[in-house]
């Protein structure tokens, strides 16, 4: 789920600047559109390659695989976690009654999926979730994660499909589906909210909510992030900080003031 810097103009199409404005599936160099999942051949592949288009990478028989493995990992460690919620927003006292973007760190991934089912799924067995992930190899195997726990995962980052995977995002916003953000996701820094997830706010109309936990029990990774890995029977203390829209009308002197807020609002909810 890692979206990041919004891209610098390029010979992508300009983002809609209004509700309704376009729906992108997935576009090829001559601009038709597929749906999603829709798997390329080799020819098409390298056709695209030529002419400079990104294509996602698809999960490969051994990603799946490990992505069912590791959805089977949380779901068994989740089961033995102590959960507590400390929401001064007071949204999750049932469902949420609108839409929501949820912003939440990169090394927080881990437990996101379950706090979904536990704090919206469960009271809203119709509420479904799409998330942005990595167009990267990498991302090809969070993409089957999601899809294990049922979430629609739109592919794209800073460097590959940027506009147009926020448009998909969009879109997703727009048929009634919850949308989930890593503001400082897919390659940090760590803990610096970056731009993307003002502009899908911007272009949906709908209120970011900031979310993060502590776990007291867990593992801690060397990568960028270092990714917090639950281990059985921690608690994980879940923090929901104050709800943050962006207006449409936005200039960008507004949007950097929403930025930096946000930034300081989740550092304020986030303990290590």
């Amino acid at each position: 789920m890692a979206l990041m810097n919004t891209p610098p103009p390029s010979s992508e199409p300009p983002l809609p600047s209004r509700k309704g404005e376009g729906e992108v599936r997935g576009a090829s160099p001559a601009g038709e559109e597929r749906a999603p999942g829709t798997h390329y051949s080799k020819a098409t592949l390298e056709t695209f390659s030529a002419r400079g288009v990104v294509v996602p990478h698809e999960a490969r028989w051994h990603q799946r695989l490990a992505a069912a493995l590791v959805y089977g990992v949380i779901r068994c460690v989740a089961a033995t976690v102590r959960f507590e919620m400390n929401d001064v927003s007071g949204l999750f006292q049932g469902a949420p009654k609108e839409r929501i973007i949820f912003s939440i760190w990169h090394n927080r991934l881990a437990l996101s999926l379950m706090l979904y089912r536990r704090y919206v799924g469960r009271f809203a067995l119709d509420r479904r979730m799409a998330a942005m992930v990595s167009a990267s190899r990498d991302g090809g195997l969070l993409a089957r994660v999601l899809k294990h726990f049922g979430v629609e995962p739109v592919r794209g980052s800073s460097s590959r499909r940027g506009p147009r995977a926020l448009r998909e995002l969009a879109s997703w916003g727009e048929r009634g589906y919850d949308l989930a953000i890593t503001p400082d996701g897919p390659r940090g820094p760590r803990y610096l909210v970056q731009e993307g997830v003002i502009s899908i706010a911007q272009l949906t109309g709908l209120p970011i909510v900031p979310v993060s936990y502590h776990l007291n029990w867990k593992i801690r990774s060397k990568s960028w992030d270092r990714f917090q890995v639950p281990l059985p029977f921690a608690r994980c203390s879940v923090r929901i900080g104050e709800v943050l829209r962006v207006p449409r009308d936005a200039s960008e002197a507004d949007r950097e003031t929403l930025r930096q807020k946000l930034e300081q609002t989740m550092k304020a909810i986030t303990r290590d």
